[in-house]
């Protein structure tokens, strides 16, 4: 079973229908009984980064799913579910992020007039080769929605992206896997890299 964590903002039923079509049992939850007794976690983050944490301190989630990832569960973080693994960010100063990974995330820069939030396709550059990518071609094209990243990690970034700057498309750290992109929302290589997540642990 895959816990979908339910913090009242994120694109849960997207997740939990791609899950189904894949054939994987995942149930949408903010219970910490279901979290505990889950074979993996996705966190599908949508939103701010401090009302993403707040709304996770009045549902008591934040040490149950820090627990869970400390215990070397699985965990895949998407969109702001990358982002709120780190220590802080500028989107929201003063406010502690989980902490799981030390780091700071910052905004994206304005630059050759793009737009913000970044928007749309975009090609995600892979540097490191992990079973997550397994059947995922180098430049392969994924939907992004965001106005915050995390910078290029020569230790935990798995694969780059370009809007205006260079950032962390997605990361690992041991058990800890997140993307800025949207896999639920990627098409077939999107559904693959959630495939490849599940299969991890079923």
């Amino acid at each position: 079973m895959i816990a979908v964590i339910d913090y009242g903002l994120g694109n849960l039923k997207s997740v939990h229908k791609a899950l189904k079509l894949l054939g994987f049992e995942s149930i949408i939850t903010n219970n910490q009984k279901d979290i505990n007794n889950s074979k993996s976690i996705i966190f599908p983050g949508v939103g701010s980064f401090g009302d993403c944490m707040r709304e996770l301190d009045q549902r008591n989630l934040i040490i149950p799913i820090q627990n869970s990832i400390k215990s070397g569960k699985f965990f895949l973080g998407i969109c702001l579910g990358l982002q709120i693994l780190f220590n802080e960010s500028e989107e929201s100063p003063g406010v502690e992020g989980l902490g799981l990974i030390k780091g700071k995330i910052s905004k994206i820069g304005f630059s050759n007039n793009l737009k913000i939030p970044h928007m749309g396709w975009n090609k995600i550059h892979i540097q490191k080769r992990d079973q997550i990518f397994d059947g995922i071609n180098e430049n392969s094209w994924m939907y992004f929605v965001h106005s915050y990243k995390y910078d290029l990690d020569n230790n935990i970034t798995l694969s780059k992206s370009h809007y205006g700057q260079e950032f962390s498309s997605s990361i690992c750290n041991d058990n800890i896997y997140a993307t800025q992109f949207h896999p639920e929302k990627s098409n077939v290589d999107g559904l693959k890299v959630l495939d490849n997540f599940a299969k991890l642990v079923n």
